[in-house]
C-alpha cells in the first residue's frame, strides 16, 4: 500500500491565517520545515479508506524510520487472515489518532499470536470497573471488592496502564498504606489528647467558656477519628486485586499477574483460647481479654445455657453452643432443612448483613452446603421452641409473616444478624460471665468435640470447614483438663532409661530392707538364747 514521507511548512499567512506551504519564502531553508509521513491502511469493513499520518519529525531520517516501523507492524499480519489484517489497522488507526508512540514490533506479534488487545491503552480503573460490573457473586462480597477498589486500588493505580502493571507499583502502594496508618494513628493521637484537654476545661466561667469554644473550633479542623489499614485489609486489597488480574489473563488482556508476586506482611490470626480461672481472675482485676477469640469451659457454657433458659431464643443459643452453626446460618434455617424425626439439619443458606440490609443468601463454600446431626437434647429444644413459635403464630393471627424459618422475630419476620448479636453481648454481660463473641460460642462448640475425642474429620464437616487443616489451625488449644490427659498418656507411651533406674534402685533397697530385717530378728533371737543360758546356771 502507499506510503510516503514530505515536507510540511506550517507558517501561516497573517492576514488570512491559512497555512503559506509552498509559498513559504523560507520553505528551501535547510531546517525551516518538519517532515511528515502518511501510510494507507487496509480499509475498513464498509470501504471506507483510513491512514496513518504523523508531523512534525525534525529531519526525513527519523520520518523515514517510523514510516518502516508502521510498515514492519502492517506486515505482522499474513495475507490471508483478514481478521489480523483488520486489528493491525484498527490499531495503527487508533494510535495516530490519538497520538500514542508506535508499539513494539514484537510485542505486538506476541499480543497479536495470542489474542490480546493490541493496544494496551486500558487503565487498571476502567479494568476494575468493567470486572466489578461482571462480578455475579453475593451483595456483601461485591460491596468488600468495591470498597477495596474504590478507596484504594483505584487511588493508587487506577491511572495506570492495565498491560504495563508492576510489582514495583503495588509495593509502592502498600508503602503508602502503611505511611497513611502511620499519619493516621499520630492525627488520632493528637485528637484524642485534645478531647481529654477539653474535658479537663471546667463549664462555668466567661474565661473558661471562651477556653471551651476556641478549643472545639481547633476540634472542629483536626481530621476525625479514623480506622487504620490493618494486615488483614491489606491482604484482602492484594486478593481484590489478584483475583481481578487472574480474570483479565483469562480474557488475554495481559498475560502477568503482579499481585501474586508482591510480598506484603503476613496476617497471624489469633488462636482461641479457654477462659481458665487464671484468665478470668486477671480479666476481673484488668478488663483484659487475653486474645480476641476467647473459650468458654463446659462449665460456663452450661452456666449461661441455665442463665437464658427462658429468653425467647434460647433454642438458638443452644444449637450454636453444640452444634457451631454460624450466626447467619442460624438465623437463615428453614423448618423445612430441619428433620426432628431423624435428627439432622441440613444448611442450604443463610441471612447475611450487608451494612445495615440483610439479604438471604447460599452458603459462600460448598463445604457450607452440609448435615448437621442432632442429639435428643437438642432435639427436644427445638421442639419446645417450635410450641412457642406456634403460639406465636396464633397471637399474630393473620399479621404473622411466613417466612418458613425456625428462628424469628415475634411476628414471624427475619431476625437481623446484628440484633441478634448485640442481644447476645447484652446476656452475656447480665450473666457476669467473662466476655465471648457470638462467633467464640461456635468455637466453643468446636473445643468441646474435640475434647470429646471425635475425630477431627467429623468436626471439620459439622463445622463446614473446606479442610481440616482449618480445623486444626484455628483450635490448636483445648480444655485444661484434656491436654493434661493428652499429656500423661503421651508420656506413658515413651520408655525412659530413669524409670528402669528407679526400679532397680526401689528392689535393691527392698532388699537391702528385707536383710536387716532378718539381721534384727537373728540378733533377737541370740538375745532370747543367752537369757535362757544364764537363768539355767
Amino acid at each position: 500500500m502507499k506510503g510516503s514521507t514530505y515536507r510540511r511548512c506550517s507558517c501561516r499567512d497573517p492576514k488570512t491565517g491559512k497555512e503559506l506551504g509552498g509559498s513559504c519564502p523560507k520553505r528551501n531553508s535547510r531546517n525551516h520545515c518538519t517532515y511528515s509521513i502518511r501510510q494507507e491502511l487496509p480499509p475498513r469493513d464498509d470501504g471506507s479508506r483510513r491512514s496513518f499520518a504523523r508531523g512534525g519529525y525534525s529531519s526525513l531520517k527519523a520520518a523515514q524510520a517510523d514510516l518502516d516501523h508502521v510498515r514492519a507492524l502492517m506486515g505482522l499480519a499474513e495475507s490471508d487472515d483478514p481478521e489480523g489484517v483488520q486489528l493491525v489497522a484498527e490499531m495503527l488507526a487508533e494510535v495516530s489518532g490519538e497520538k500514542l508512540p508506535l508499539p513494539d514490533v514484537e510485542e505486538t506479534r506476541r499480543r497479536l499470536l495470542a489474542g490480546q488487545d493490541l493496544v494496551g491503552s486500558l487503565t487498571v480503573g476502567e479494568w476494575l470497573d468493567r470486572w466489578l460490573a461482571g462480578k455475579r457473586i453475593r451483595k456483601s462480597g461485591i460491596s468488600r471488592y468495591e470498597t477495596d477498589v474504590r478507596v484504594h486500588l483505584k487511588p493508587h493505580l487506577g491511572g495506570r496502564r492495565l498491560d504495563r502493571l508492576r510489582v514495583s507499583h503495588l509495593s509502592e502502594m502498600f508503602t503508602a498504606i502503611t505511611d497513611a496508618n502511620a499519619e493516621i494513628l499520630e492525627q488520632n493521637a493528637q485528637r484524642r489528647a485534645a478531647v481529654e484537654e477539653l474535658a479537663t476545661v471546667p463549664w462555668k466561667g466567661a474565661e473558661n467558656r471562651d477556653r471551651r469554644k476556641a478549643m472545639k473550633a481547633a476540634l472542629d479542623a483536626m481530621p476525625p477519628f479514623r480506622r487504620i489499614t490493618g494486615p488483614s485489609t491489606r491482604q484482602h486489597i492484594k486478593a481484590t486485586l489478584r483475583a481481578a488480574l487472574n480474570d483479565a489473563i483469562g480474557q488475554q488482556i495481559i498475560t502477568f499477574n503482579p499481585a501474586a508476586h508482591v510480598e506484603i506482611d503476613p496476617v497471624r490470626k489469633p488462636k482461641a483460647l479457654v477462659w481458665t480461672d487464671e484468665r478470668v481472675a486477671r480479666w476481673r482485676q484488668t478488663g483484659e481479654k487475653p486474645s480476641p477469640v476467647m473459650v468458654w469451659t463446659p462449665e460456663q457454657t452450661g452456666a449461661f445455657l441455665d442463665f437464658v433458659e427462658t429468653d425467647r431464643l434460647y433454642a438458638m443459643w443452644h444449637l450454636i453452643a453444640f452444634r457451631g452453626l454460624r450466626r447467619g446460618e442460624a438465623a437463615g434455617q428453614p423448618w423445612s432443612e430441619t428433620n426432628l424425626d431423624r435428627p439432622s439439619l441440613t444448611v442450604t443458606g443463610q441471612l447475611v448483613q450487608d451494612g445495615w440490609e440483610v439479604e438471604s443468601s447460599e452458603p459462600k463454600t460448598d463445604s457450607g452446603f452440609r448435615v448437621v446431626a442432632l442429639d435428643d437434647d437438642t432435639v427436644g429444644v427445638l421442639e419446645r421452641h417450635r410450641k412457642l413459635q406456634q403460639a406465636e403464630r396464633e397471637e399474630w393471627g393473620p399479621a404473622w409473616i411466613d417466612t418458613g424459618l425456625v428462628f424469628t422475630q415475634e411476628n414471624g419476620s427475619w431476625l437481623h444478624p446484628g440484633k441478634v448479636t448485640d442481644l447476645f453481648e447484652r446476656l452475656v454481660d447480665a450473666s457476669g460471665l467473662p466476655p465471648i463473641r457470638l462467633h467464640d460460642l461456635r468455637h466453643g462448640a468446636a473445643t468441646l468435640m474435640l475434647a470429646a475425642g471425635i475425630d477431627v474429620k467429623i468436626v471439620s464437616d459439622t463445622l463446614g470447614h473446606s479442610d481440616t487443616r482449618i480445623t486444626r489451625d484455628i483450635y490448636q488449644s483445648v480444655l485444661p483438663h484434656v491436654g493434661k490427659s493428652a499429656a500423661e498418656a503421651t508420656a506413658k507411651l515413651v520408655p525412659l532409661q530413669r524409670k528402669a533406674d528407679a526400679e532397680e534402685a526401689a528392689r535393691k533397697a527392698e532388699k537391702a530392707r528385707k536383710k536387716a530385717k532378718r539381721a534384727k530378728k537373728a540378733q533377737a533371737e541370740d538375745k532370747k538364747k543367752t537369757g535362757r543360758k544364764k537363768r539355767k546356771k
